[in-house]
Formats: C-alpha cells, sequence, structure tokens
C-alpha cells in the first residue's frame, strides 16, 4: 500500500498481524518506550518491523541495529488516535511498552513468511473447520461444535460448542504454526463470552493449529486455555 490513509493502513496491518504475517511500515512517526527505562523519539522517518513472533523493530536510516525494539513474545495492536496510525507491542515479564505514531504514511506491506512446503500441506482455515466439523472429536471427545462465526464484542469465533461436562468452549482455528497473537485472540474471545454468558458458567478456549511455538504454549498455560494440535488436512 502506497500513501495509504491512517484507517486503511490501520485495517491492512490489523488484518496481517491476525493471519501471523511480516508486516513493515515506513513513514514520519514518534517513538515512545516504558519499561526498564523510559525514552522518547521525536519526528522522523523510520521503519517499523512487526514479526509473528512478536518481536517489534524500529530502524533508521543509520546503522544495522534498531533504535528502539520488542522481543519475541510480545503482542502487537494497531489503532487510529487523532487520525493517526498508532501500533503498540507490549511485553509483560518484565513489563515493557513501546507506542509508535505516524503522523504520515509512505508504505505497508504485508508478507506471508511460512515456508511454501509447510503450506502446501497445512491447506486453509476454511479446510480445518471443515474437519472439525466433520470429526468433532478432533478436538476432544464429547465435543459438540453449536455455532460458526458466533459474535462477540471481541469478534466472531471461529467453532462455539459444549464439551462433555456441559462447559461452553471457545474453538479458535489457525491453519499454521502459532504464537503469542494467536493465543491473545482466544483470550478475549473467551472473556468476551464470559460476560455474555450466565456467571457461573465456565467457558473454555482451545486453540487449534498445527503447531505452536514455545512462548505460545507458556501463555496458553499461564491464562489456563489449552491446545490442540491438528493440519487443516490429513496427512495422504
Amino acid at each position: 500500500m502506497i500513501d495509504p490513509s491512517p484507517s486503511a493502513a490501520r485495517d491492512a496491518v490489523a488484518r496481517a498481524v491476525d493471519r501471523g504475517d511480516m508486516v513493515t511500515v515506513f513513514g514520519r512517526c514518534t517513538v515512545e518506550y516504558d519499561g526498564r527505562a523510559a525514552s522518547t523519539l521525536g519526528p522522523g522517518d523510520r521503519l517499523v518491523v512487526l514479526k509473528p513472533d512478536g518481536t517489534t523493530l524500529v530502524h533508521t536510516d543509520e546503522g544495522h541495529q534498531p533504535v528502539n525494539w520488542q522481543p519475541p513474545g510480545s503482542t502487537h495492536e494497531v489503532d487510529i488516535a487523532d487520525d493517526e496510525l498508532r501500533i503498540e507491542s507490549h511485553r509483560t515479564g518484565p513489563e515493557e511498552h513501546l507506542e509508535v505514531t505516524f503522523e504520515s504514511i509512505t508504505y505497508v506491506t504485508t508478507v506471508d513468511v511460512s515456508d511454501p512446503e509447510e503450506l502446501s500441506l497445512s491447506g486453509t482455515e476454511e479446510d480445518l473447520r471443515e474437519r472439525v466439523l466433520a470429526e468433532p472429536a478432533l478436538v476432544e471427545p464429547g465435543f459438540e461444535p453449536l455455532a460458526t462465526e458466533r459474535s462477540t464484542p471481541a469478534g466472531a469465533i471461529d467453532i462455539y460448542g459444549e464439551d462433555a461436562d456441559g462447559r461452553a468452549v471457545v474453538v479458535e482455528l489457525k491453519r499454521r504454526r502459532v504464537g503469542p497473537d494467536a493465543v491473545g485472540q482466544l483470550d478475549r474471545y473467551v472473556g468476551a463470552l464470559t460476560r455474555d454468558l450466565h456467571a457461573d458458567r465456565e467457558v473454555r478456549g482451545v486453540l487449534v493449529a498445527p503447531s505452536a511455538t514455545d512462548r505460545a504454549r507458556e501463555l496458553l498455560a499461564e491464562k489456563g486455555l489449552e491446545f490442540v494440535a491438528l493440519d487443516p488436512t490429513p496427512e495422504k
């Protein structure tokens, strides 16, 4: 995208982060960091890179090292503030927050960086959805799908259902290896559905994907969420 509006850039970046794409944004921006120390960069032309593993890099026109960065395991968020694109990266343990605000945007790129062989094996999320609906026991024995694309204030749940004990289950589907962002998305859906249902109704969250990073598995355990390894298409 060349010279996109702030809203167009926000939508493109948000979709790319949700898919697990590599994102680059170049433009005139300010940078604020708060964590182990605090720093501020005034307006300047900079390149921001968001990686699927949660890494954020802010580069200027000098040197090979970023002037600001966040490590793998951070979560990316994007929004509009005062008609400017704002990208935020948050890390816990220790608490660190990086905020980049673009007053002008030269370009946005999003790239699927998965290995082509892995993609040919993993198929699409629709393939994964159809596989789970056809054989719900792949999630777990006794799982019963009740709805797809169930609406919540946090977004649409891929598959909503109940387990063998009658507990509500939120199933989030991803067609490839997942990182911390997918865990955060599932956690938001579980929280939104918990608020929608009766207070005494337990809601479980299950992330279904071919594989997960170590950091994603750590976050799943921390948040009381679950993971099922499943390819969109069975191996032949």
